[in-house]
C-alpha cells in the first residue's frame, strides 16, 4: 500500500513540475526575467528591422531566429547587425540563426521558435503575415504600416480580434511619440491657461496640421542607405498616404485625444485624399537601389527613363469634430540630410509649432505663438505661461523659455533629450516588453490603431478615385 501511495505521489510531483515548467516556457506568460523573449525576424527588408535590434535588452534573448527567402535584403540587414556587434561603444552580443527558402514563413509558423515576431519590410503581404502569426500563438511587433490596402482593413479588424482570443499582442512601433518636441507640444495642449482650447478650424486652415518629409536618398547607422529595388513598388512598399502618414495621423491622436478610446465609425469623417508623384532619374534609382534596371513591375511609372514615384500625399479629415490635415512628401535628398517634421496646434490662446527648416539649423524646435486675443492681455498670458512652465521644468528639467522676436516663446531644449530617430526604436521596444508582462496594451491603444489605418486607407481609396 505504501508502494502504491509512494507511486502516486511521485506522479503528482512530476506533473506539479511539468505543469510549472510549461507555465514558465509559455510564450504568452512574461515576468520581465532575463532571456524570456525571444525574437523572430520575418523577411527583414527595411532597415527598421535592423533598428529594432540597435540596443540590447535584458529581457530579449541574444538568439534571434531570422526567416527569410535570402538575397540582397538579408544581406543588408545582417550587415547593419553585425556592425552593431563590432561597434567600440556598447557593443550588442545578437546571435543571428538563420534559415532561408521559399518556404520560409511557413518554416517560422511550423518551428515557432521565438514568442515575438518582429516585421519589418515589403507590405505587400504584411497583413496576411501578421494574422497568419497571431493564429500561431506568436506576438506580432510590427513596423509600420501594417496594411497598406484598403481591402485589407477588415482583416486588420480581424488580426486584433485573434490576438485578443489568444490573449497576446499586436503593437505597431510608433517611434515619432518619443520625440522631445513633440513631447512638448503635447504637454502644452493641455495646459488651458497656456493653450486655451481646441479649435475645430476649417478644412483650408485646420486645428491641426502635421507635414513630414522625408528623402529616398538618406544615411542610418552612419552609412548611405540602400533601397530594396521592391521599394519603389506601391503596390509592395505602399504610398506615403498608407506610409509615412501614419506616423502623422497616429500623433495627430495621441497628441489632441491622449488616452481616449476612438471609435472610428463615429469619431472620424474623412473630407479628402490626394496623391502625386515624386519623379525620379535612372541615376537616382541606381544610387538608391545598385540596380540600373527597372523590373518589370515598375515599366507602368516609367516615362522618358524618369520614375514617377506616387509618394507624395495629403489628408483632409475630421476626428472628433476637429478638422486636421496631414501631408507626407517624398524628395530625393534634402540639405537636412535626414527626415523633418513640421506640426501645428490651434488654441484658443496659442499656436504650438514645430519648425525644422534652416533657421532651426535643421533639427525639430518647438515655438509658442500666442494669438492675438491673448496678446491683448500680454503681462497675464506671460505670467500664465511661466507658472505653467515651471511645472513643466520640474518633469523635464533643464528646459527653458526664450522670448522671440514676434512676442512669442521658444522652447529651447538640451541635448540631452535630443536622443534621434534611431534611438526612439528603443524606446518603443521597452514600452512594448513592459506590455508583454502586463499582459496587455493600454485600453486605448487597440481602437487609435483602428481608427488611425482606417485614416490612411480611406485617404487612399478616395485618392486613387479622383
Amino acid at each position: 500500500m505504501k508502494k502504491y501511495l509512494f507511486v502516486i505521489m511521485s506522479l503528482l510531483v512530476m506533473t506539479s513540475c511539468m505543469q510549472k515548467r510549461q507555465e514558465q516556457t509559455d510564450p504568452q506568460k512574461f515576468t520581465g526575467a532575463v532571456g524570456e523573449v525571444k525574437l523572430i525576424t520575418l523577411d527583414p527588408g527595411h532597415f527598421h528591422a535592423a533598428l529594432v535590434q540597435k540596443t540590447s535588452y535584458n529581457q530579449i534573448s541574444d538568439d534571434v531566429y531570422v526567416y527569410s527567402p535570402g538575397g540582397d535584403d538579408l544581406k543588408e540587414h545582417l550587415a547593419k547587425i553585425n556592425a552593431y556587434n563590432n561597434r567600440t561603444e556598447s557593443p550588442t552580443h545578437w546571435n543571428e540563426i538563420i534559415y532561408t527558402g521559399k518556404d520560409f514563413f511557413d518554416k517560422m509558423i511550423t518551428e515557432k521558435k521565438g514568442n515575438v515576431m518582429v516585421t519589418a519590410g515589403n507590405n505587400q503581404l504584411k497583413t496576411d503575415y501578421i494574422k497568419k502569426t497571431l493564429e500561431a500563438g506568436m506576438n506580432v511587433f510590427a513596423d509600420k504600416p501594417m496594411i497598406i490596402d484598403p481591402t485589407k482593413f477588415d482583416e486588420l479588424k480581424e488580426c486584433f480580434d485573434i490576438a485578443k482570443q489568444k490573449d497576446i499582442l499586436l503593437y505597431d512601433i510608433m517611434t515619432e511619440r518619443n520625440e522631445i518636441t513633440t513631447i512638448l507640444q503635447k504637454e502644452l495642449a493641455h495646459l488651458p491657461d497656456v493653450y486655451g482650447e481646441q479649435e475645430i478650424g476649417t478644412t483650408e486652415y485646420p486645428g491641426v496640421e502635421m507635414k513630414s518629409v522625408h528623402n529616398f536618398y538618406k544615411v542610418v547607422s552612419g552609412n548611405a542607405l540602400t533601397r530594396p529595388v521592391w521599394y519603389y513598388d506601391i503596390n509592395q512598399q505602399g504610398e506615403a498616404i498608407v506610409d509615412v502618414a501614419t506616423h502623422l495621423v497616429d500623433l495627430v491622436q495621441w497628441e489632441l485625444f491622449p488616452e481616449i478610446i476612438l471609435d472610428y465609425t463615429k469619431d472620424i469623417k474623412m473630407v479628402a485624399g490626394k496623391h502625386w508623384p515624386t519623379v525620379l532619374s535612372k541615376e537616382q534609382f541606381k544610387m538608391s537601389t545598385g540596380s540600373d534596371v527597372y523590373p518589370d513591375y515598375l515599366k507602368n511609372v516609367v516615362k522618358n527613363d524618369s520614375l514617377y514615384e506616387y509618394q507624395n500625399g495629403e489628408i483632409d479629415y475630421q476626428i472628433k469634430g476637429v478638422n486636421a490635415k496631414v501631408t507626407a512628401l517624398w524628395d530625393w535628398e534634402t540639405p537636412i540630410g535626414g527626415d523633418s517634421h513640421y506640426s501645428k496646434l490651434r488654441g484658443t490662446k496659442a499656436e504650438l509649432v514645430i519648425l525644422q527648416g534652416k533657421s532651426q539649423n535643421f533639427r525639430p524646435e518647438l515655438y509658442i505663438n500666442p494669438t492675438d486675443a491673448a496678446k491683448k492681455n500680454t503681462k497675464a498670458y506671460a505670467d500664465a505661461l511661466d507658472k505653467n512652465f515651471q511645472e513643466l521644468q520640474k518633469k523635464y528639467p533643464g528646459i527653458e523659455l526664450e522670448k522671440t522676436k514676434d512676442g512669442g516663446w521658444h522652447v529651447i531644449i538640451p541635448d540631452s533629450y535630443r536622443n534621434g530617430h534611431e534611438a526612439h526604436f528603443a524606446q518603443v521596444m521597452e514600452h512594448f516588453l513592459q506590455y508583454l508582462i502586463d499582459g496587455q496594451l493600454p485600453e486605448w491603444e487597440v481602437p487609435g490603431m483602428l481608427a488611425k489605418y482606417y485614416v490612411t486607407t480611406q485617404a487612399l481609396k478616395m485618392a486613387r478615385e479622383q
